[in-house]
């Protein structure tokens, strides 16, 4: 009698847990709020209304991210803005046609999601294409403020037809190499791939009502901001008739600073991005900025006649430029360096656990296998991988694919780059789904896309394996862009599926958003460089609006490969040797001390930038954070919930101005007015001369 008591005491213990866990599973279950709702099929995912939509974003966001590529090479995560966006478009476009009675399809998750992900890929090329790296690099423009290596043999100046091809041949090869490994990557290393993961919350959270009406706010917010941001460079425009002039130019912290390159530039779009970038960014920006223009270059200056000639051109590399670009350059290396060794470890190692932990007999779970979900899964994971295996895409697909373009690019790319022979090609076609897949699943690790480092890796060995009277610095460009590419766009897949899988969207969807959107950047984002590089003569040049830094730095980056250090000025070897083992040192100790401390330590890479281009953006960056910081103080809930949207309508508004702007100069409509800063001194003398 005690024994059966007992037993039912268990049991109905037991069930009572039982309950309590479905009680909590359905209290915290995202997947519960959308258990009544339909998953439409892969098919109806794919609408001509969500690829409209994708298309006049995918435009908008490409002019953001090459005026940012133009300018510092600073890009943030602009996932949050595309899938808002995406989510009021098609919101007031199904308003619209069901109050006219019209509406066939209700807009869902998956939609919004395959929005975001088209959009993200659109303006994705305007990055890994290289307008302000690599591709511009090969240009006259950039050759001429290199003295060496600056013969015709080394030089591709940029044309329409030519790009358009490039990107088409190189811009698919990674979705194919990473697509079989789709279903090892999210179900079964259960990788996290934080941007994915934070887009798929985002989305979920505006298909709830209460979402949706904080959805609501958000774009009010960002329209006003973005309105703001928009006028306000419509404004600047009026007053920037000669070089120098404008509020861009505004000597904030007196003249002599302006002259070092401390000053704010009013930028919109820079407080816009400071507002998104983390502190830790920001700060180490502006700590490279006192570094540098504060104590360095005005040290090295003193030292003109003694380390290099005193009457050397400030754009030569022979001079103080020369230490401006190649310490930059060790900095990013070393960092590059550290950064690639510390994911590549860690990718080894991760592999290593998870296989260590399956049966001798398992098999590596690629291509069109499903597997049931484990019981002791939550109901949101049961439900998101039934539908993940649900819709598979066949193995033959991606190996048709892969191998079909490669062929194709290996025939058409020595026609585009006659330095780069067919067989570097092989070789990076090789190696390329290894170091693809690597990329991915460190991407999925810490959120870490080393596509930049991937590229410099391809300029060194290619450029040194051509060799200098071969063009090796224009091939080692070229295989730079090869592999980016590939690199590039593999780890953006896994992170549109992962966000796929959280948002039940199908792989297939996921898949042909990502090939689609590929498609469009390929043709938006060449055409949107060609507007700029029309419309302002001086772009790439140092001192200008767009001077394209990284152009110089991948330029150089080329020549050291190909030809050594000898380009390098007097004693600027020995200070690269000196930052590149600061750099690996730093990032050293913020691994070692921990992620409390980590966040006191300033990051190398965020360091190096300003070396070259100074600090104005940067103090525009720390105004965004020193805003977002005094409004989180006052009230944190609404900082967090409207600080991405007016961010984003800052970088905006500021960032469509571009578009008119340059209509305006290549029609050769120029502002009526140039608004100055002297000194006094300087002023006199204006004066007496317009008086005599």
């Amino acid at each position: 009698m005690d024994s059966r008591s007992n037993s039912v005491n268990r049991n109905t213990k037991k069930n009572d847990d039982d309950n309590i866990t479905q009680r909590e599973e359905a209290l915290y279950s995202v997947e519960r709020i959308f258990e009544s709702k339909e998953v439409p099929s892969w098919q109806n995912q794919l609408t001509l209304r969500a690829f409209c939509v994708s298309f006049i974003l995918g435009i908008l966001f490409t002019f953001i991210v090459l005026k940012l590529s133009l300018t510092t090479g600073i890009i943030p995560s602009l996932n949050v803005s595309a899938g808002l966006l995406g989510f009021f478009f098609l919101k007031t476009w199904t308003k619209l046609l069901e109050k006219s009675g019209i509406l066939k399809q209700p807009f869902t998750r998956q939609e919004n999601t395959v929005i975001q992900t088209c959009v993200v890929a659109t303006s994705g090329i305007a990055f890994s294409g290289g307008f302000g790296s690599y591709l511009f690099a090969m240009s006259e423009v950039a050759a001429k403020q290199s003295t060496e290596a600056n013969n015709a043999f080394n030089i591709k100046n940029p044309s329409l037809g030519w790009m358009i091809g490039f990107l088409f041949v190189v811009s698919f090869l990674g979705l194919f190499s990473v697509v079989p490994l789709r279903k090892i990557m999210i179900i079964d290393f259960k990788l996290t791939y934080p941007s994915g993961t934070a887009t798929a919350h985002l989305i979920n959270s505006f298909h709830t009502p209460q979402g949706a009406k904080l959805a609501k706010k958000q774009v009010k917010a960002l329209a006003k901001f973005f309105s703001f941001s928009f006028l306000w460079g419509f404004f600047q425009w009026f007053f920037t008739a000669g070089d120098d002039c404008g509020f861009a130019s505004f000597p904030t912290f007196g003249l002599k600073a302006y002259e070092n390159k401390f000053y704010f530039d009013f930028s919109a779009t820079y407080v816009g991005v400071g507002m998104i970038c983390p502190y830790l960014i920001n700060i180490s920006l502006l700590l490279g900025s006192i570094l540098s223009w504060g104590i360095m270059w005005p040290l090295i200056q003193d030292r003109k006649g003694h380390w290099f000639p005193a009457d050397e051109s400030p754009s030569s590399l022979h001079g103080l430029q020369g230490y401006k670009v190649f310490i930059a350059i060790a900095m990013i290396l070393g960092d590059g360096l550290y950064n690639f060794c510390k994911v590549f470890g860690r990718t080894l190692y991760g592999l290593y656990l998870q296989f260590c932990s399956k049966d001798e007999g398992a098999v590596l779970p690629v291509g069109a296998r499903p597997s049931p979900p484990e019981p002791s899964m939550s109901f949101d994971d049961q439900r998101r991988t039934t539908l993940f295996l649900k819709d598979q895409i066949p193995i033959w697909v991606s190996i048709v694919g892969y191998v079909g373009i490669a062929i194709i690019s290996t025939i058409t790319l020595p026609h585009i780059f006659h330095q780069l022979k067919w067989y570097h090609i092989i070789v990076i076609y090789v190696f390329a789904p290894v170091l693809a897949f690597c990329n991915a699943y460190g991407c999925g690790l810490t959120d870490w896309s080393l596509a930049s480092t991937y590229g410099k890796l391809a300029i060194f060995t290619i450029g040194a394996w051509a060799g200098a009277s071969h063009g090796g610095v224009l091939a080692g460009l070229a295989a730079c862009g090869v592999m980016m590419n590939i690199v590039s766009t593999a780890s953006d897949l896994t992170q549109d599926f992962k966000t796929g899988y959280m948002t039940l969207a199908s792989p297939r969807s996921m898949f042909i958003s990502q090939i689609i959107g590929t498609a469009m950047g390929c043709l938006i984002s060449p055409c949107v460089f060609w507007l700029f590089y029309k419309a302002f003569p001086d772009l790439g040049t140092q001192g200008s609006a767009y001077p394209a830094p990284y152009a110089l730095v991948y330029r150089n980056m080329s020549i050291i490969g190909v030809e050594g250090f000898s380009a390098l000025p007097k004693n600027c070897l020995t200070l690269c040797y000196v930052f590149f083992i600061g750099a690996i040192v730093i990032n050293g100790i913020r691994d070692l001390v921990g992620k409390n401390k980590a966040k006191y330590i300033p990051l190398p890479m965020a360091m190096a930038i300003p070396f070259y281009l100074g600090s104005y953006f940067a103090i525009d960056m720390c105004l965004g954070s020193l805003i977002l910081f005094v409004w989180t103080k006052i009230n944190k809930a609404k900082a967090d919930a409207f600080g991405p949207a007016v961010a984003s309508g800052l970088i905006c508004g500021d960032g469509i101005w571009t578009l008119p702007s340059s209509i305006l100069a290549l029609v050769g409509v120029k502002p009526p007015v140039c608004m100055k800063f002297l000194s006094r001194n300087a002023n006199t003398r204006v004066d007496s001369f317009l008086n005599s």
